[in-house]
């Protein structure tokens, strides 16, 4: 039962986020622009002009300050920023320059991500992650943002679920470069951590002074049919060795998670009940589950970096909403540190191998004219932010 005279605190972070790639189009200088255009990918379609953000960010940051969040989480492109190996495009640092001003001027708090999900092609044709200069490459890519950028990043996220680009990539083959291996799976996870720690290093050398933490994709797992063991490795690889290795050094943790997970001796079991539009179960108790969960392991702050659904039913994403705050609030109430939430997605843009199906934003994109169009969501999540409990 929600304490109804208990509010998030005035300086609660109400946001919603947003990845280059998935938003901006053009990633051609990318693995993902590749693999989307190889002969016979499993990419549903092509990212092209994706939301056609790079030119309509002001238009973007605008919709973000109507519904009066105070902050707004999206990330830069390596690809774009270091296209060849040594090689700065001030060009392109020029551009997320003023997308970050543009934050400041709307009085939104900037929270910038600086890798998700894509690397530059010079990084990929060496092996990504699995080559064993990913780390140094990385913080060196971190100092040139953080020389650039520093004085107007308000919250930086190092790498945006780096256990996903590894299960997927290297174990479940569904992202580049499409590897079904454990050992290599679990290779490039601890690469992930040390690269981690390279770009949280790089990033508090320079100039400027903002908390630096690590998006880590977290869910509610459930063993079913004796599955116990199993799981039980597989969270120590996709969960535990993260919370142990940001459990101090960081300044916060970004907990993401979206639904529950059946895992059987087989492996992943297809949910039975509510699902919606990318197959999960709706389960928006996941962000209580997961918050508990992360508290229990860490000894820093939390703040929810990514939560959303997947729907065409607007209804069923407000309810989603609704749930999913009424468990973060529980968490709070119980004296767990939460810093902010941040909902997925601002726009209906690129979902990965699954193209342009899955609707997670607040706002309608027109394929056709990129005309945006905020949904009965948007309003109730503007007001929920404001209005807690929320009606």
């Amino acid at each position: 039962m929600i304490d109804q005279s208990a509010r998030f605190p005035d300086d609660f972070l109400w946001g919603t986020a947003t990845s280059a790639y998935q938003i901006e189009g053009g990633g051609v200088n990318t693995d993902w622009w590749r693999f989307e255009h190889a002969e016979g990918t499993i990419a549903a379609e092509p990212s092209g002009d994706a939301c056609d953000s790079w030119n309509r960010f002001e238009e973007d940051l605008d919709l973000i300050a109507s519904l009066g969040l105070n902050s707004f989480r999206l990330s830069v492109e390596w690809a774009r920023i270091e296209p060849q190996q040594g090689v700065t495009s001030h060009e392109a640092l020029d551009h997320y320059r003023q997308v970050l001003e543009g934050c400041h001027q709307r009085s939104i708090l900037p929270v910038v991500t600086l890798h998700h999900f894509t690397l530059p092609l010079w990084v990929a044709d060496a092996g990504g992650f699995e080559n064993p200069l990913i780390a140094p490459w990385m913080g060196d890519y971190a100092s040139v943002v953080e020389n650039a950028l520093g004085d107007l990043i308000g919250v930086a996220c190092t790498i945006n679920e780096p256990n996903i680009v590894a299960l997927m990539g290297y174990f479940l083959a569904h992202f580049p470069p499409q590897v079904t291996d454990w050992e290599r799976f679990s290779g490039v996870n601890r690469a992930m951590r040390e690269c981690h720690v390279a770009m949280r290093e790089a990033l508090r050398a320079g100039p400027g002074s903002f908390p630096i933490g690590l998006c880590l994709s977290m869910q509610e797992y459930e063993a079913v049919d004796g599955a116990h063991d199993l799981l039980a490795v597989f969270l120590d690889e996709m969960e535990d060795q993260y919370l142990l290795a940001t459990s101090k050094a960081d300044d916060f943790l970004g907990v993401q998670c979206y639904t529950k997970i059946l895992m059987g001796p087989d492996g992943m079991v297809k949910p039975q009940g509510e699902t919606t539009e990318m197959g999960y179960l709706f389960w928006p108790q996941s962000v209580e589950y997961c918050v508990r969960r992360a508290a229990r392991a860490i000894e820093i702050p939390i703040i929810v970096t990514e939560n959303g659904i997947g729907t065409d039913d607007d209804s069923q994403r407000i309810r989603y909403l609704r749930e999913a705050l009424q468990g973060l609030h529980s968490t709070m109430n119980d004296g767990i540190d939460v810093r902010g939430y941040f909902q997925w997605s601002l726009l209906d843009n690129f979902e990965w191998t699954l193209g342009y199906r899955p609707k997670f934003g607040l706002v309608a994109v027109d394929r056709d004219t990129f005309a945006r169009t905020p949904k009965p969501s948007a309003r109730w999540y503007a007001d929920a932010t404001r209005d807690f409990p929320p009606r």
